[in-house]
């Protein structure tokens, strides 16, 4: 086995960055114990005004690619992974607050990007990493809570695999006037409850070793989207979202 970090050399500079994407001689994030996983903490209710995107039942509120049922695995009071496609929910959403729980496969097999990897996209387009970290290394801006290929999350609150872990993020979408971005997307995230990027303002839409871009043909709001890379048996459980009406940038 090869003593190389993990990583690539040849990727594009981010902008206003030092770094390449996927750089693997960015620095990795220093480890933090989150605190067991408490059931109480994980399966709080939502508020009141949330939607309840999936409470353990069924998939009715979400689809395939092509618009039909959504073809992941229900069981147990949560959501497996399954088939070759990833999920959409059938509403769409802007700036929001999002609360889910996950959780990679108790069975380590693979390293790095191989290891329990999924993604939650928000707006379809703007990716948070799931991937199981516990003493797996990987490039530090794919690791889980990155915003992927753009930014490592402050530090790795991950629990070990198996354990359900939580997220919990205020998304503010990008505002356009015309085709010019008057401001980016930005997003404030808690792994486990631990901050790991507070109002981090985003490059763009998440792209694999290819510089992120915003285009203002894609509107809001668009769809959440939880990622199937590869078949890995990620699960998910007690997902909701809160619509932020009325809120203005300054």
């Amino acid at each position: 086995m090869s003593n190389q970090r993990p990583g690539y050399d040849d990727g594009p500079q981010l902008p206003g960055s030092r770094w390449r994407i996927h750089d693997r001689d960015r620095p990795y994030p220093p480890v933090v114990d989150a605190g067991a996983a408490s059931e109480s903490v994980l399966s709080q209710r939502p508020p009141s005004d949330a939607v309840v995107l999936f409470d353990g039942t069924d998939l009715v509120k979400w689809r395939d690619a092509d618009g039909g049922p959504a073809g992941w695995r229900v069981q147990a009071g949560y959501a497996e992974v399954a088939g070759d496609s990833d999920i959409w929910t059938r509403e769409e959403f802007g700036d929001c607050q999002l609360h889910l729980e996950w959780a990679t496969p108790s069975a380590v097999r693979g390293e790095g990007q191989g290891r329990g990897n999924s993604g939650v996209f928000l707006m379809d387009r703007y990716e948070i990493q799931v991937l199981d970290s516990w003493q797996n290394p990987t490039y530090a801006d794919g690791q889980a809570g990155a915003m992927y290929a753009q930014r490592p999350p402050l530090v790795n609150a991950s629990r070990p695999p198996g354990e359900w872990q939580t997220y919990d993020a205020v998304f503010l979408a990008p505002r356009f006037e015309g085709e010019r971005l008057l401001r980016p997307a930005a997003i404030t995230l808690l792994h486990n409850g631990v901050a790991v990027h507070v109002n981090w303002q985003l490059l763009g839409h998440t792209h694999h070793l290819t510089l992120p871009t915003y285009e203002a043909s894609h509107g809001s709001p668009g769809p959440l989207r939880l990622q199937n890379h590869g078949g890995d048996l990620v699960r998910y459980r007690n997902i909701w979202m809160r619509r932020l009406i009325g809120y203005e940038p300054d």
